[in-house]
């Protein structure tokens, strides 16, 4: 129904009702000393001309890849995004369509949520997927917790080459779950499986991300090995975009893949919101979080589709619930499954391979030490001889932001610059970058 204020008649038929006499008596029990005494300050209401006035300027201040020539990864990525995802997205049954609770009259959701999870587990190379997470933070965390509850153990061992932010939101996690975190230090740019191996003694699971945060690939199949020798449950952290050429986590022993959806048709989105998959042995079905579509007939024999595990604290008791976030975040990973049907798995290939070589052609164009002697996907560190952040600012001045300064979450490397290449960049962007960071790094010499 549309929204109706309410009158003054109305408010006192409701005082009437409850016993009251005004709405200061609903508050009596609230000490006056911790009451407001005086009206909100808030500005003046805005005519709607003025409010899109100030929106437009507050959005102004914003740059974005169209204005701005980006060489920023780290997480976020700037694959292009084809007209048919906004397209397909917008319709009506996927807009404003919420929680699936009436399978009769969810078919369309129940199905895109379905295909997405085909698509995550044939990518992955796991069994089953969950209709999707929040992020690629919060599904770590998750990942975290069905280890504990599989395994009854309470240490979680984390590659310090894991994105900090999914390193920190694991942290901030760990205390509610009843969990210790370990980390362990990167050698050179990568993890070492036996050291990895070693800490996860008596651990419930090891989590290591492909490629790893500074772009480098690990080791992934005896990292993957050495965690599940000690029955701690492997897990890859992986980027969708990079599965068209590397090896599935499935193929080398993981028992879960997560990871950011955002690289797979999502928008940059000024960092979110995104949305995060997280796929499994079937041995783990029961334990994942959130909701699972499954396939049934009706009885009439037709297809259909229905919220077949549903795992969350609204559905079933609170000590047997596996996540207390209450929703996910399935338009956005619709946006996935459309962009990834777009792409096939050629299109897919064709985007990996295409990353990956403009990062190689820009190692050799910048002509810059590389902080890591280790193959890499389409990021690479490069020492800058003065502080990032620095070459950063002065680069962006010139319309061109340069790359990710890993000072900024690693110690010793306040000159290191994290560059990232996707199949939207050209050579002549190469050009461009290479010729700005030569003059910023010559003024300041």
């Amino acid at each position: 129904m549309s929204f109706t204020s309410l009158t003054d008649e109305d408010r006192a038929a409701m005082l009437a009702a409850i016993g009251v006499e005004s709405v200061a008596d609903l508050f009596a029990e609230i000490p006056a000393d911790v009451r407001l005494d005086r009206p909100l300050r808030v500005d003046p209401a805005l005519t709607e001309a003025e409010l899109w006035a100030h929106l437009s300027e507050l959005a102004g201040r914003n740059s974005g890849t169209g204005s701005e020539l980006s060489f920023l990864g780290a997480g976020v990525y700037d694959h292009y995004v084809p007209a048919v995802v906004d397209a397909v997205m917008q319709r009506g049954e996927l807009l404003t369509a919420y929680t699936p609770y009436q399978p009769e009259m969810s078919q369309g959701t129940l199905q895109a949520i379905f295909e997405y999870q085909t698509a995550i587990c044939e990518l992955t190379g796991m069994d089953v997927s969950n209709a999707s997470g929040y992020d690629g933070t919060t599904v770590a965390a998750d990942a975290c917790f069905v280890a504990k509850q599989t395994t009854g153990r309470t240490r979680v061992v984390l590659a310090e080459t894991l994105n900090p932010q999914v390193r920190q939101v694991v942290r901030t996690f760990a205390p509610g779950f009843g969990l210790e975190v370990v980390e362990v230090p990167h050698d050179g740019g990568t993890t070492d499986p036996e050291r990895f191996g070693a800490a996860c003694a008596d651990a419930a699971c090891a989590i290591f991300p492909q490629p790893n945060f500074f772009g480098c690939l690990e080791p992934a199949p005896e990292l993957a090995a050495a965690a599940a020798a000690t029955g701690a449950l492997p897990v890859a952290h992986v980027d969708l975009m990079t599965l068209g050429v590397l090896e599935a986590p499935g193929a080398y022993g993981c028992a879960l893949a997560i990871g950011e959806g955002q690289s797979a048709g999502n928008h940059m989105s000024y960092g979110g919101p995104h949305f995060g998959f997280l796929a499994a042995r079937s041995d783990y079905i029961r334990k994942l979080p959130g909701r699972i579509v499954g396939e049934t007939t009706d009885h009439e024999g037709r297809r259909g589709f229905v919220l077949t595990l549903q795992t969350r604290e609204q559905h079933i008791r609170r000590e047997k619930a596996t996540s207390n976030i209450t929703t996910n975040q399935t338009l956005l990973a619709v946006a996935g499954l459309i962009y990834l049907s777009w792409l096939g798995p050629e299109g897919l290939r064709d985007v990996g391979a295409a990353s990956l070589s403009l990062a190689e052609h820009a190692k050799r164009r910048l002509g810059l030490p590389l902080a890591f002697d280790r193959p890499t996907f389409q990021e690479f560190a490069v020492r800058l001889g003065r502080p990032a952040p620095e070459v950063i600012r002065e680069a962006r001045k010139l319309g061109v932001h340069p790359g990710y300064a890993l000072g900024r979450d690693y110690e010793g490397m306040d000159d290191v610059l994290l560059v990232c290449l996707t199949e939207k960049r050209t050579a002549a962007d190469i050009d461009r970058l290479a010729e700005v960071l030569g003059r910023v790094r010559a003024v300041a010499a």
